[in-house]
């Protein structure tokens, strides 16, 4: 098969597993192999660094990558399903070895209920499976990282077992002296899992069990920043499944830079980070922004999922 390594300012090669570990019941380690990670990366701390998969439509082979240049995505796009696949977004969890010996490391959660293709692909991930990859070459601008805290003296993050792969490798690459405090739902009590963080992060797990969905999460951080602790999703109709707000960025067409900033207030020196199911996040957004009056600048609001509703590939 051919490639296009050395032609485009991103990588978009195929990958090999070559090693897969089960952590938990709703968690899959896979390891990535190519000559061609030797070339991934980023100019600074990867933090919350975003790649695309694309995984075979059943038993379907990978899309062809032979003479793919920057115009590939929109071509893949015309493609029928059986022939392009299903592209997903992950986090790179860790990137190990150097050289043709890189590694790419991704976390899989296969939790419970209906499960998309990339779920259906890391329960039964095998050493040796192959995917496609879009992730960042380095020295060249991909974009993907939403963990920006600036000067911020005290982080907060928060989310459920779809932010875990991204709030681990941030607690990793945080500075020893960082203070804060982690907040994670996960759904069941062996999910819980053991992170490197800064002896001044405080991480709180938060199993469901059986419980409503982001109910404990929600109680947690209110309860953490002293507000009333709501019902999670309370008063929340209309959610935007593809919800994504950061000081910088409004999926809603707000006018982020216009947007007037507090000066002088309760949250000084605050930056919290706050990803997982839309409902959920939409649910903390209003009572941190529009209740606790957190300056918008000091936040980062991911949906990463929508319950109910497919992702796009």
């Amino acid at each position: 098969m051919t490639t296009t390594a050395s032609a485009l300012p991103l990588l978009l090669e195929e990958i090999e597993v070559t090693a897969v570990q089960r952590l938990s019941p709703s968690f899959v380690r896979v390891e990535f192999g190519s000559p061609a990670l030797a070339e991934l990366g980023v100019d600074g701390r990867l933090y919350d660094q975003r790649l695309k998969l694309i995984f075979p439509d059943g038993d379907h082979p990978l899309p062809s990558l032979e003479g793919a240049d920057e115009s590939w995505l929109g071509t893949w796009m015309e493609r029928p399903v059986s022939e392009r696949g299903h592209m997903r977004t992950y986090t790179v969890r860790a990137v190990r070895g150097s050289g043709a010996e890189t590694r790419l490391v991704v976390d899989f959660i296969v939790h419970e209920g209906e499960i998309g293709p990339g779920g259906c692909w890391g329960a039964r991930a095998k050493v040796g499976d192959r995917l496609v990859t879009l992730a960042p070459r380095r020295g060249a601008e991909f974009g993907g990282i939403e963990f920006v805290p600036g000067d911020a003296s005290t982080l907060l993050l928060v989310g459920d077992e779809t932010a875990v792969p991204a709030i681990s490798a941030i607690l990793e690459q945080l500075d020893p002296t960082a203070r804060g405090a982690v907040f994670v739902e996960v759904p069941v009590s062996a999910d819980v899992q053991t992170l490197e963080h800064p002896e001044g992060v405080s991480v709180t797990w938060l199993p469901r069990d059986g419980a409503d969905r982001g109910s404990a999460l929600h109680a947690a951080v209110l309860d953490h920043l002293g507000g009333t602790a709501t019902v999670a999703g309370e008063d929340v109709d209309e959610v935007d499944p593809d919800l994504w707000e950061t000081p910088t960025y409004s999926s809603s067409g707000e006018d982020v830079e216009g947007h007037a900033r507090a000066v002088g207030h309760d949250w000084d020196g605050l930056y919290a980070w706050i990803a997982g199911e839309s409902k959920v996040v939409t649910g903390l957004r209003r009572a941190l922004v529009n209740d606790l009056h957190i300056d918008r600048h000091q936040v980062a609001f991911m949906g990463y999922w929508r319950l109910g509703v497919a992702m796009k590939s």
